[in-house]
């Protein structure tokens, strides 16, 4: 039975579960979030003064005489906030961290710089053998191989993008490669992290051990290429982008409405194809799968051009609504491009229970943000707070579960290692 003392309330698949984090932005802070969804009491360390730059990324909300990055009330939420100059140097500052590893499973940081800061893996599995440590960057740590000052490398969601060769296959063929976005690398990258850290926690379990986990973006971003690599290592075919036009089957693409929406519609295979072009009106036998859509030279085909026409026109002449509702009918999968003010509005969103409600306590106001994702039948997750302010929980964490008195905080603070 697990006798520490916890702040946060008992919910979800990961209750008892307790997670350091430190680091900064998006790919190991999400991965934060995520696990809290569910749950984690998870302690996001954060420098006095300073905090996560997340904090500071644009766009902002002005509300009550005070501003919040609309990114900081989505994703902070549910994070205990501890503003701790986390430099091994201090003394002070050692006992605390050390102390807080003994009382967690869970280490996990995008920081870099670990050994300017006296941080070693090593001495923190000393401190706590069942830890499982995360380690997070663009390149990866040298330890698990790779070029040394290649791993020293910096990076941003950007370069992981470039680097892993998935940024070659975004944009139309003839502009520069566009970087997908918001932050696909960094978002890639949090749920390759939660993976990791999932399945060495289950190890330490099962045998009492903990491990040291390491995540690369460029490796996170590569797993996600699909057969691209292996274009090229078994057919010496190097895939380049094509932009949204595709020629190995059809119909595939975005296509205008009537009411000017565009609207994604596609119908990959023979049996789609089959139920496709008949909700259209269109003579199946006429314009028949291996004539128009098996494969690029039946794309390209004058039947094949010929049916992409009518595709295009038969889609100007139906409002988005009528598309979605006939394709619906037909089980051919179809959407119209939401914007982030019709997903807010949209039924099914709504429906789903999508759309959560919670105090952003920087401003105090009410926000509404996507909620829970996935849901599940047994242990749901929850938001039991919004995002905190800049060391929000310090105080509390220290008192709750290092058992410091007034006295001690007073003299941290004093010295400016805690704020």
């Amino acid at each position: 039975m697990d006798e520490r003392n916890f702040i946060i309330p008992k919910y979800g698949p990961f209750a008892g579960m307790r997670v350091v984090g430190s680091g900064s932005l998006i790919a190991m802070p999400f991965a934060l979030t995520m696990l809290a969804d569910f749950g984690a009491e998870v302690i996001q360390i954060e420098r006095p003064g300073i905090g996560d730059p997340l904090r500071g990324l644009a766009p902002f909300a002005e509300i009550n005489g005070k501003r919040v990055s609309t990114a900081w009330a989505q994703n902070g939420r549910n994070r205990l906030s501890m503003a701790l100059e986390l430099n091994l140097k201090h003394e002070e500052v050692k006992e605390i961290f050390f102390d807080l590893i003994k009382e967690s499973d869970i280490f996990m940081e995008n920081m870099v710089w670990l050994e300017k800061l006296g941080i070693y893996d090593e001495e923190l599995l000393k401190v706590n053998p069942k830890l499982v440590i995360v380690h997070v960057s663009g390149m990866g740590h040298k330890e698990f191989g790779g070029i040394p000052g290649v791993c020293n490398r910096a990076s941003y969601d950007m370069i992981g993008q470039a680097f892993s060769g998935w940024l070659n296959l975004q944009g139309e063929p003839d502009n520069n490669p566009s970087v997908s976005k918001p932050y696909t690398n960094d978002y890639v990258s949090a749920f390759t992290t939660l993976f990791g850290t999932l399945a060495a926690y289950n190890y330490a379990l099962k045998t009492g051990k903990g491990q040291v986990v390491d995540v690369a973006q460029f490796e996170a971003m590569a797993q996600y290429m699909c057969g691209m690599y292996t274009a090229y290592t078994m057919a010496g075919i190097v895939p380049q982008r094509t932009g949204n036009y595709n020629n190995a089957f059809q119909p595939y693409d975005m296509f205008k409405s009537s009411d000017g929406f565009l609207v994604a519609l596609g119908a990959f295979g023979p049996g789609v194809y089959k139920r496709c072009i008949p909700a259209m009106g269109l003579d199946v036998e006429y314009y028949n799968y291996k004539d128009c859509s098996d494969g690029p030279a039946a794309v390209e085909s004058p039947k094949g051009r010929e049916l992409a026409q009518k595709v295009v026109d038969w889609c100007a002449s139906h409002t988005a609504e009528e598309i979605e509702t006939i394709m619906e009918g037909a089980r051919v999968p179809c959407a119209t491009v939401n914007t982030a003010k019709s997903a807010v509005e949209n039924k099914h969103f709504i429906s789903r229970n999508d759309w959560i409600n919670y105090e952003d306590q920087t401003t105090g106001s009410e926000v509404k943000a996507f909620g829970i994702a996935p849901k599940m039948s047994e242990t749901p997750g929850k938001v039991w707070r919004g995002a905190p302010t800049l060391g929000q929980d310090t105080e509390a964490i220290l008192k709750t579960i290092l058992g410091y008195d007034d006295a001690k905080i007073a003299e941290l603070r004093d010295k400016k290692l805690i704020g």
